[in-house]
């Protein structure tokens, strides 16, 4: 089986216990329980977004000194979630809202990287919340899901 292909089996086994759950504190809270930093999933979730990166079927695209790319579409193996993929090291993203939500997941790369003061683990934005993204204090993965595929650049 292909990294790629373990990606996707990964991700939509992920996916697959979040369907239909309200994207709060909760969720974060049962990420952080179910797949903490130093479980076997994430750092395999970590490993496979270096090999994907390093291999180029992941964060195909460069803006601004962030590497980017749409991984799954919604509707394939994450259900009804999209999935990317960003590299940022102490940078600010382009602002956007997020529709329906954010379900994302922070990958130390190097340093000790924050993102939105988030430290490595999972972390989730309601629907309709906004931000610049922004990782500080380092390198990192930052791997979100987003229901329907949802998200709104403002040009903020």
């Amino acid at each position: 089986m292909s990294a790629a292909e373990q990606f996707s089996m990964l991700l939509g086994s992920i996916a697959a216990r979040l369907e239909g759950v309200p994207l709060d504190d909760d969720m974060a809270a049962f990420l952080n329980a179910e797949y903490p930093p130093e479980s076997e999933e994430f750092q395999e979730l970590a490993a496979l977004c270096a090999e994907g990166e390093r291999d180029g079927w992941l964060m195909s695209r460069e803006a601004g000194g962030i590497k980017f790319g749409r991984a799954i579409k919604p509707g394939a193996a994450a259900g009804s979630f999209s999935v990317d993929v960003v590299r940022m090291k102490d940078v600010a993203g382009p602002h956007h809202i997020h529709t329906n939500g954010e379900i994302g997941a922070v990958m130390p790369i190097q340093g000790e990287p924050r993102f939105d003061d988030f430290a490595p683990g999972w972390y989730v934005y309601p629907p309709g919340s906004d931000h610049h993204p922004t990782v500080s204090g380092g390198d990192a993965y930052v791997l979100y899901l987003l229901p329907e595929g949802a998200i709104e650049f403002t040009g903020k």
